[in-house]
């Protein structure tokens, strides 16, 4: 019974694998008319052929349901179709599915049904047949016909002629592309204005420099991947940097490399699962307006490990709970936020900016500092590829290489380091560490607010 049933599962999906190739009843020639479909399937009890079993069909059924349903005179006006049957040998026993096209009414197709059930041999075998299911064959038209016209309306549109405001929209984008210049030795996207504004705004990829220059921002360059070009590191030291990256675990990996590598003014970010390509002209002058110093970001995201958005949170809950007062400008209390830097625009005199957002003094010249560094660049070269800090003797040799998470833990514990390496920011806290240790030389990518130092203790910076 099993192997039956296996065998009829066969020829059901055979038979309806022809039907969606075509190749089934659906051709125009047997269903110009036909309103219904018969699927039936049969089982003999021997081996017979498809002859027998369309000669049992109409044999055993003529006279059983009077002359009006007789299938010869019915398949002689073209009520009813060519009877189609699958025939399969297996084991000495018959399987096979029997189609039948009708165009008679719901009512008598049923009749017709139930009376192929009625037929009990096949030739000189004992045979049976069962019903499956009765097809609408309209049904299946009004599917194809709602799929086909869902088609034809997709062509249709696209062919159409375009509004007047997606004309306009076309010439602008074609307008801004070719306002799009290539900047420095890595061709980098950059807007018309990079090469001569003072401040500068670096994104993330072409299509967020595309994005500002659709607003009127033409000022943004971008790094165009995770590694940050050495022409932004460059273009850093000289202009007023703001960093804008997309509000993604991508974005947070750029800006934080962006804070180790370059010198950035200000740090920016899109609405938190935004990206900047996508932002309306509104966001993008909201996330500008709302850009933190890049010291307050480094001492967040590094020394705390908050992110920005915590950071602005904090800003937006303790702007609410204070009421807006106008302070005095001896107190040296910014009265309104950063403005949005634009290529026509520059630094506003007028604006007082906190003490804690100054930028800390270097203690050591780059003059006296030069050949110091040229002694640790092949230690800062490894450092930078690696990501580890190289604790060094007196001679220059590596006493150990750790992860720069261990390294504060590392120094108060060692007493024999002359000099440390590492690719992250030298803050306050480090040096007062490396100072009880008896550390000559500390050498990273940059300073965070540096206030005091020994005098044994010299400090030197990648960008020196």
């Amino acid at each position: 019974m099993k192997r039956k049933k296996t065998v009829l599962q066969q020829i059901l999906s055979e038979k309806r694998k022809k039907v969606k190739e075509g190749d089934g009843m659906s051709g125009k020639d047997e269903f110009g008319t036909t309103k219904y479909v018969i699927y039936a399937e049969f089982e003999a009890n021997g081996v017979v052929e498809r002859p027998d079993v369309v000669g049992a069909i109409f044999g055993q059924t003529e006279g059983l349901l009077g002359d009006d349903l007789d299938l010869r005179e019915l398949q002689k006006t073209g009520r009813i179709g060519r009877i189609r049957v699958e025939v399969h040998n297996k084991a000495g026993k018959t399987y096979g599915t029997i189609t039948v096209p009708s165009s008679l009414d719901r009512v008598e197709t049923a009749v017709l049904a139930a009376a192929l059930e009625t037929i009990d041999r096949v030739g000189p075998a004992e045979a049976r047949i069962k019903v499956l299911r009765i097809e609408d064959v309209r049904a299946t038209k009004r599917k194809y016909i709602i799929e086909r016209a869902k088609e034809i309306l997709e062509t249709l549109m696209e062919q159409e002629i375009p509004e007047t405001q997606e004309i306009t929209e076309e010439v602008k984008k074609a307008v801004r592309a070719k306002e799009l210049i290539e900047y420095g030795p890595e061709k980098l996207p950059a807007g018309p204005h990079v090469p001569f504004s003072d401040s500068i705004i670096v994104v993330e990829g072409r299509a967020d420099v595309l994005n500002l220059l659709k607003h009127g921002i033409k000022n943004a360059i971008a790094v165009e991947g995770t590694s940050i070009p050495e022409t932004i590191i460059k273009l850093s030291k000289e202009r007023i940097v703001t960093a804008f990256t997309d509000g993604d675990r991508g974005g947070e990996l750029i800006l934080k490399e962006l804070l180790q590598v370059a010198d950035v003014d200000y740090v920016a970010r899109a609405p938190e699962g935004k990206e900047v390509e996508e932002l309306t002209k509104k966001e993008i002058v909201k996330a500008l307006r709302s850009k933190v110093p890049a010291e307050q970001v480094i001492n967040e995201m590094f020394n705390k490990g908050r992110s920005f958005y915590e950071l602005i949170r904090d800003r937006e809950s303790e702007s609410e709970r204070q009421p807006r007062q106008v302070t005095k400008p001896e107190l040296g209390v910014v009265k309104t936020q950063p403005k949005v830097e634009t290529p026509e625009e520059k630094r506003e005199p007028a604006t007082v900016v906190r003490p804690s957002v100054e930028k800390i003094v270097k203690p050591i010249e780059t003059s006296k500092s030069a050949p110091e560094l040229e002694e640790f660049r092949e230690f800062i070269e490894r450092v930078k590829k690696d990501g580890v800090a190289l604790l060094l003797d007196e001679n220059k040799n590596v006493i150990t290489e750790i992860p720069v998470r261990e390294l504060t833990n590392q120094l108060k514990e060692r007493k024999d380091v002359y000099a440390v390496v590492f690719n992250g920011v030298i803050t306050q806290r480090l040096i007062d560490t490396v100072s009880e240790s008896g550390v000559k030389y500390i050498v990273g990518a940059r300073k965070y607010n540096v206030v005091r130092r020994p005098v044994s203790l010299k400090i030197i910076t990648f960008a020196e």
